[in-house]
């Protein structure tokens, strides 16, 4: 039966181990490719602001020379982005921060960019790339594709856009009462902390489930107002009658299932089975005290039966001269032979 238990055991660790490794493996993965995406997209970045320098440079250099940049074919996007600057790439799930403490609807400012210091709404959050897009700051012409203007009617080659934002690169501004004067004026939180407790929200909402204070005040910041999406009845919606009718009641008389499903979901040879039944344990603990009797017997010739006899014999006779604690009995003349070594011992001293 040890072995049985060793060998399951045996089995779950490598399986952990094994687990461990393949997320680890994963989030190596996942860290490269958001690295690779992180890159192309400063990259893009990164090549505009270098052509908009170089044309800048060439507009100054040439002056009334200086090429009429907005003509031609490709005239009509010049200065538009690419719609990938509307998609920042997303963050690895194990870098990803525990609370996102900006909801659609709250106040915040912007501290960098062209548009630093200016207030507005939050319209959009982006959990996977910790992204706000905030109404009508951040500006850009994006230009889209024909097909995509055409299904949304859009004449024009480009669209004016509010660009994603870093929770990083924002503020959230919270309306305060002042202790001193008891006005109330809006104050730039710098770090906010979420945590308990956690609440549930109406089905369809964005505001997250944490509750979110100002860091270092513990003092609580009310989430904005949000209205929980309308849902519309169609003819194909389960009724709520149908749902909250119970079709099965549980009884103590009877097993939810037949014994033998237990097999089927339990694998009943699986290697990291812990759970057995009582004859086969039975059954593996006599072949391990089967197993211990043959390796005590094994080897054992008349010589050898001899001496485990003799050595039986004077283990008794050493148990018989001890006390209930373990401890050796002495007899009379031990006893006489210290008691006279201690007197004369004293008697010397004195």
């Amino acid at each position: 039966m040890q072995k049985v238990i060793r060998r399951t055991a045996l089995a779950r660790n490598q399986a952990t181990r094994k687990a461990v490794r393949a997320s680890k493996s994963a989030e190596r993965e996942e860290l490269k490719d958001s690295l690779r995406q992180r890159f192309a997209y400063n990259r893009i970045e990164l090549d505009n602001l270098r052509a908009e320098r170089q044309r800048r440079r060439e507009d100054w250099l040439r002056g009334p020379l200086a090429p009429q940049r907005d003509a031609g074919l490709e005239g009509r996007l010049f200065g538009a982005l690419s719609p990938q600057a509307m998609n920042p790439p997303p963050i690895p799930e194990h870098l990803r921060r525990q609370y996102i403490n900006i909801a659609p609807g709250d106040r915040v400012c912007i501290m960098k960019g062209k548009d630093k210091g200016k207030i507005n709404e939050v319209t959009r959050v982006d959990a996977t790339t910790e992204t706000v897009v905030v109404k009508d700051l951040n500006m850009a012409d994006v230009h889209f594709p024909d097909w995509l203007n055409e299904q949304y009617g859009n004449s024009s080659p480009f669209q004016s856009v509010s660009l994603p934002l870093s929770i990083d690169d924002v503020r959230l501004v919270v309306a305060l009462d002042d202790p001193v004067t008891g006005a109330t004026r809006d104050v730039l939180v710098e770090h906010v902390r979420g945590g308990e407790p956690f609440l549930e929200r109406d089905y369809g909402t964005e505001t997250p489930r944490h509750t979110r204070y100002i860091a270092g005040e513990d003092i609580e910041i009310p989430w904005p107002r949000s209205d929980p999406a309308e849902m519309k009845d169609e003819a194909w919606d389960t009724l709520r009658m149908e749902v909250e009718t119970p079709t099965w009641m549980p009884s103590l008389h009877y097993a939810p299932f037949p014994p033998s499903v237990l097999d089927e979901v339990r694998n009943k040879f699986s290697k990291y089975r812990t759970r057995h039944d009582e004859e086969w344990v039975e059954a593996r603990k006599m072949e391990d005290y089967r197993r211990e009797y043959l390796q005590s017997r094994s080897l054992l010739t008349p010589r050898g039966e001899f001496l485990a006899m003799l050595q039986a014999k004077r283990q008794e006779r050493q148990n018989a001269r001890k006390d209930a604690n373990g401890n050796y009995i002495l007899d009379d003349k031990t006893v006489g032979f210290i008691e006279n070594f201690m007197k004369e011992k004293a008697t010397k001293k004195a």
